[in-house]
């Protein structure tokens, strides 16, 4: 079990034919996670390429428990059928 509060952040990029398609399925996603966890996490894009995208979701209490969440709410979402390749998480930790 996850000892400390997390910080995860899940990137990815986006099919630039579907960015529609791919918003509303992050935002599905976001949703269901928050109904599931009541973490609340947020969507961004990098500055320089807006087809880079990253869920952010701070302060998550139990990453064992957050993640497998996490990833049944962007099998249901369906959210890789809009990314121009693989979802990556990475998971981050205080350092003190």
């Amino acid at each position: 079990m996850s000892a400390r509060v997390s910080d995860l952040y899940v990137y990815y990029r986006v099919d630039p034919a579907r960015t529609d398609d791919a918003r509303r399925a992050a935002q599905r996603v976001l949703d269901a996670v928050a109904e599931a966890t009541g973490v609340s996490g947020s969507l961004h894009r990098r500055a320089d390429d807006p087809l880079t995208w990253m869920e952010v979701y701070r302060a998550v209490p139990d990453a064992d428990r957050f993640l497998p969440a996490l990833a049944h709410a962007a099998h249901a979402a369906d959210i890789d059928a809009h990314l121009d390749g693989a979802r990556h998480v990475e998971h981050f930790v205080p350092c003190a």
